[in-house]
């Protein structure tokens, strides 16, 4: 027991019982204690030593965040509503990129276990085995935008058939039959879900897919126009709105007109989708909510009593400029 502790203890006017319980497990205290203590720390300048507590069983206050690709808007609002509530928690998030490849991955998590940290939080970029072995191996897991199906493991996910099948009848509705869904050779989960649920919506589903990483998105999907006009489609729909903002910029070099003579339709409602000329017809997810609900799913882990589960999200089609009739008419909006 540090001498910075009992300081924080006399001048909040508790136990250093209730000190160790603000550091490492703040929801158990009661608000007005907590906000005491709190204080009490702030002005003490009190630091918790890392290594000191884990040496007195204490779980780490760093929790890995591993995310598909931080620089994408989508990723990095899922990634502040994960900050947000372990903040609240007393937690600091290493957040980190794989870019979509499963050796970035695998090298992220040797490095996130060998940290020790509190657990880890993870879009997965490949096979969701070795995942179950880190979380066998004592560090918890949840995973982010990934259904938990059969999995040992807490999950947060949004029901992307149901997104995917969002856009394609509000594209049939516009007398659309031939859709070609815009995506990468290397797709994470849920982009190939979205496309089952176009596929069920959809009269022909045609294929467009990239060779790309992250990275690179936007400027493959611009040089991707040319193949998704020769495919004969009259509507596309992308497989976030980076890759349909990519494409406008594609189009517009070849003087397509959008919505005249191809409707674009993207995926996340990111917060320049409603800006662009014309405005871009999406499906919204709620990425903070996302964040908020994987964190606090890593929080309850340690808790007596806990069990695996998955908190699901509905997505919602957003109906803008960028889609309409098949003879390039709009519909009210």
């Amino acid at each position: 027991m540090s001498d910075g502790m009992r300081a924080v203890a006399r001048l909040a006017g508790v136990s250093v019982s209730t000190v160790a319980n603000v550091l490492s497990r703040p929801s158990i205290v009661a608000p007005a204690t907590l906000r005491r203590v709190q204080q009490a720390i702030e002005q003490v300048g009190y630091v918790p030593n890392g290594p000191a507590r884990q040496l007195r069983g204490l779980p780490s206050p760093i929790v890995g965040s591993v995310t598909l690709d931080l620089a994408n808007p989508f990723h990095a609002e899922v990634n502040r509503g994960v900050e947000d509530c372990l903040a609240e928690a007393g937690c600091l998030v290493l957040a980190c990129s794989t870019d979509l490849r499963p050796d970035t991955e695998t090298r992220l998590l040797h490095l996130l276990q060998q940290q020790n940290v509190r657990g880890i939080i993870i879009s997965p970029a490949g096979d969701t085995v070795p995942l179950l072995e880190v979380s066998r191996r004592g560090t918890p897991v949840v995973l982010l935008d990934h259904p938990k199906e059969r999995l040992d493991l807490c999950a947060v996910a949004v029901d992307d058939v149901l997104g995917g099948r969002l856009a394609g009848e509000h594209l049939r509705a516009l007398g659309h039959r031939r859709i070609a869904y815009l995506s990468a050779t290397v797709d994470p989960g849920p982009v190939a879900r979205r496309r089952e649920g176009l596929r069920q919506a959809a009269e022909t589903l045609l294929d467009v897919r990239m060779d790309v990483h992250p990275p690179s998105l936007g400027e493959a999907a611009a040089a991707a126009a040319e193949r998704v006009m020769a495919v004969g489609a009259t509507a596309v729909v992308c497989l976030n709105d980076t890759a349909a903002l990519g494409l406008l910029d594609g189009l517009a070099a070849l003087g397509v007109r959008v919505p005249e003579d191809l409707s674009v339709v993207g995926y996340d409602d990111l917060p320049f989708a409603r800006r662009l000329a014309p405005a871009l017809t999406t499906v919204s997810q709620p990425k903070y909510q996302l964040g908020w609900a994987a964190a606090e799913l890593l929080l309850d882990e340690g808790r007596p009593g806990h069990a695996h589960r998955e908190v699901r999200f509905q997505p919602a089609l957003v109906v803008r400029s960028s889609t309409a009739c098949i003879d390039g008419r709009h519909i009210d909006r």
